[in-house]
């Protein structure tokens, strides 16, 4: 099976990238290190030829909902008008558990992609998964004032990056299902003390305060929202495991 892997370079697209081959797929990076633009098209005609399945993972670092959701609605379109284009059967779109009625930040950025794909011509499946163990790190390093960092207060059951690729590997390999089942992982953490024990790990010894984010968005970060259903499957790593695989 030919498979495209929209933002194949990036922290979750170089895990399907990987696993994708190891199952003996032939691969097909989408990103502008390779070539081809997401956002303006440029380049992704000639890369989606011959292509079965579309993995889109691709992300942005902004937080704003407005600049995330152009960014994610132009992927879309561009991603659909190829694929259309190619005679690609199946789109594969990752997004976030627990973004149902939080309309604000990146969250909403993410509701606009998710209708965006539902709305297109190729059929689809969506998996939501929950935050990735390497959220900590980013929280981290985004959290800097100077020598001094402060820690988001969040409720999260963080999953492997890893494990999310096999699973849309897995998915790649089947027949579009529309909404597949949440993933997660094993157990609930509070996401100050992952921030805490990142920073621990790379030598950090020093006061990392806790900081709520204001408004909707903070306000569902602290009360559970992105934590899975009853209904959702599990993943096997913790995160103190993958701190002590790192």
């Amino acid at each position: 099976m030919r498979i495209a892997v929209a933002g194949g370079t990036g922290q979750v697209g170089a895990h399907v990238v990987e696993v994708a081959r190891l199952r003996g797929h032939d691969v097909v990076v989408l990103a502008r290190s390779v070539g081809v633009d997401l956002v303006t098209g440029s380049g992704a005609a000639d890369a989606m030829r011959g292509v079965d399945v579309v993995i889109d993972v691709a992300a942005t670092t902004t937080m704003n909902k407005s600049t995330a959701t152009a960014f994610f609605e132009a992927t879309t379109r561009t991603l659909f008008a190829a694929e259309q284009a190619a005679g690609v059967g199946h789109h594969i779109a990752l997004s976030i558990v627990g973004i149902d009625g939080v309309d604000a930040g990146y969250y909403g950025a993410k509701l606009a992609h998710e209708r965006a794909v539902m709305a297109g011509a190729i059929p689809w499946t969506i998996l939501r998964a929950t935050q990735f163990h390497e959220f900590a790190g980013q929280v981290y390093e985004r959290g800097a004032f100077g020598p001094f960092h402060v820690a988001l207060r969040m409720r999260t059951q963080p999953i492997a990056a890893r494990e999310v690729a096999e699973r849309l590997v897995n998915l790649a390999e089947g027949a579009p299902t529309g909404r597949a089942t949440d993933l997660a992982g094993p157990r609930e953490e509070q996401l100050v003390d992952m921030v805490r024990a990142y920073a621990r790990s790379q030598g950090a010894r020093g006061w990392i305060p806790a900081m709520s984010l204001p408004g909707e968005w903070g306000r569902a970060m602290r009360d559970g929202s992105a934590l899975p259903s009853v209904h959702a499957d599990l993943g096997q790593q913790t995160f103190a495991e993958w701190l002590d695989a790192r």
